[in-house]
């Protein structure tokens, strides 16, 4: 990547690829639809926060889902539809009649009846989330000598659990026919929620735990049943099927291909980060596959503040413009591949706590955006961004090239801001949900490379560029009249946010960067440490006066898991304390 950025980085200092990029684009009319493709699968889900109460969102609502074109729903509450089951094929002591457990079990499988009347009554399907492995605490209690391995682990490698799985899969069938199918995730297990069950990632043995459980559950519900199963190849660890193609083919091409078995990706090669490329299984071998877009960027604001990211996802993010190619940067480029078969997207959610939000705007202009564009592909970004402009906002003519720009000026800021065109950030997550972190921490290593690069300066006109690029996005928010007030309102809060936010994170980098490369010019910092603060309790007076504002950031670091099971702030480390040690350096 060295000479790529290093081309890149120079780019940007001339003047920005982006702002050259936005000044040709936001004047012009976007170009004449062309034939395009109607891509089989268009499904949502809001992703609830696991431990929390569950989102009030417009997402969750079927009937919204069909309005968008969308066919099918994931309902992800965390409590999965095996949680919902007694297991009484299996052993009726698992959940006796009468037992708590017993009555949680029941009162769940209600709900999930209700979630598939719904959406088969708005006309999608019902497909849910669903953790593997998670199984009840009784059933390991009396089974662990079977099911266990050596570190204590639910495994496929013994047959028992196998079995325990198979037999599952048809009490769920059983038990829920309406059921359209399932969203299987590996890697990662979520028990927040469900407080009568336990589980553990089933990639125990690379490809052969993939292939293990990947033919249960093609035989099981695929082919037995006629339930569809999209399988994630999203996992964490050195599980190489998130973005490995050698890897992705050396297990799925081992599985014979069926119209219900589905794989699903995420664009990006690893989490949904800006300066991740598009990932390279996207297109390969012979399963079909849909793509996994957030639409509520974790690390990126959650819909706090303007975040437009669809015209990357679709047509490669400006990062990725100017880099020599080896392969797509977005899904234009493989939209025409027949196995690309759909759209994942998730609405809402993604990652852990806030921010809050009080208005879906942004996260409604993604999602509406990515569903146009899978629903003819040959209509283009652009051409999906102008109908949401027009159908959806009100807006006409000049407005409309005027929103465009705000929402492209959006991307280009959060690049600068949360990451850079300058330096190649490795702690991607300095920023992520509502936390803020710092030179103490989580900026070390970048801040060590920036100051050993000689990039201190180019680094912090680039923060500096990202808060006037807000600025900007400020002016133009105070002239867009959209149609609905609370849209409107929200359009200019949430613009303020933004402006707040990228003058924090400036303001407190002249102070932390600035340090840590031991070039103390005590006047400079002095006045960006009076700036940070002043703009801290901007941000504030603006949450008190403005009932539509999201909750605000806290000035710490992602923290560690709590014993609820949730991540917590650091109290020690974020842009506060670091903020402060240089602040007590300058009273001295």
């Amino acid at each position: 990547m060295g000479a790529a950025w290093e081309t890149s980085r120079r780019t940007a200092l001339r003047g920005g690829v982006a702002l050259a990029a936005l000044a040709a684009t936001a004047g012009t009319a976007f170009a004449d639809p062309r034939p395009g493709r109607r891509l089989p699968f268009l499904l949502d889900m809001v992703q609830n926060n696991p431990g929390e109460p569950l989102f009030s969102s417009r997402f969750n609502d079927p009937a919204t889902l069909k309005s968008y074109g969308y066919d099918g729903q994931v309902i992800n509450e965390f409590t999965p539809p095996q949680t919902a089951i007694t297991f009484e094929t299996f052993d009726d002591r698992i959940f006796p009649a009468g037992s708590p457990g017993r009555a949680w079990v029941e009162a769940t499988a209600k709900k999930i009846d209700a979630h598939i009347a719904r959406a088969h009554a708005a006309g999608i399907a019902a497909y849910f989330f669903t953790d593997i492995i998670v199984l009840p605490k009784r059933l390991v209690e009396l089974y662990g000598d079977q099911i266990l391995d050596s570190q204590g682990r639910i495994s496929f490698d013994r047959p028992l659990t196998q079995q325990i799985h198979r037999l599952m899969l048809r009490e769920i069938c059983a038990r829920f026919p309406g059921l359209d199918g399932i969203v299987v995730r590996t890697g990662e297990t979520y028990v927040q929620n469900v407080p009568f069950h336990t589980g553990n990632n089933p990639i125990t043995d690379g490809a052969t735990s993939h292939l293990t459980l990947l033919g249960i559950l093609r035989d099981e519900l695929c082919a037995r049943a006629g339930k569809r199963v999209f399988y994630r190849t999203w996992s964490t660890g050195s599980d190489k099927l998130t973005s490995d193609p050698d890897f992705y083919r050396q297990v799925t091409d081992q599985v014979e291909t069926h119209e219900n078995l589905v794989f699903s990706i995420k664009h990006t090669a690893k989490d949904f980060w800006r300066t991740i490329p598009f990932n390279r299984t996207i297109g390969v071998g012979k399963h079909r596959q849909i793509i996994e877009v957030e639409c509520q960027r974790e690390y990126e604001g959650k819909g706090a503040f303007p975040n437009y990211v669809i015209d990357g996802v679709v047509n490669g993010f400006e990062e990725f413009r100017t880099q020599p190619r080896t392969g797509p940067i977005g899904l234009a480029e493989v939209a025409e591949n027949p196995i690309i078969a759909g759209i994942w997207t998730w609405s809402r959610g993604g990652g852990w706590r806030g921010p809050y939000l009080q208005n879906e705007l942004w996260c409604d202009l993604n999602t509406w955006v990515i569903a146009r564009w899978t629903r003819d592909t040959g209509l283009g970004e652009e051409g999906a961004f102008t109908e949401y402009a027009t159908t959806r906002l009100g807006l006409h003519g000049d407005q409309v090239r005027r929103f465009r720009r705000l929402a492209l000026l959006s991307a280009a800021a959060v690049l600068r801001g949360h990451y850079s065109v300058v330096h190649p950030m490795t702690r991607l997550m300095w920023t992520r949900d509502q936390f803020l972190g710092g030179s103490d921490k989580d900026l070390t290593s970048d801040y060590a490379a920036i100051v050993a690069a000689g990039r201190v300066e180019p680094v912090l006109a680039e923060k500096a560029e990202a808060a006037r690029m807000c600025d900007e996005i400020v002016a133009l928010s105070g002239t867009l009249p959209l149609r609905n007030h609370a849209d409107r309102t929200y359009l200019r809060v949430s613009a303020r946010y933004g402006q707040s936010w990228h003058r924090v994170v400036h303001h407190g980098w002249e102070v932390m960067l600035r340090g840590y490369a031991g070039a103390h010019d005590k006047a400079t910092m002095r006045y960006h440490l009076a700036r940070y603060d002043a703009e801290w309790q901007r941000w504030q007076q603006l949450a008190k006066a403005e009932p539509s504002c999201a909750t605000l950031y806290q000035p710490y670091s992602f923290g560690p898991k709590g014993p609820d099971g949730l991540y917590n702030a650091d109290p020690n480390h974020g842009i506060k304390p670091a903020t402060d040690y240089y602040r007590r350096l300058l009273s001295s």
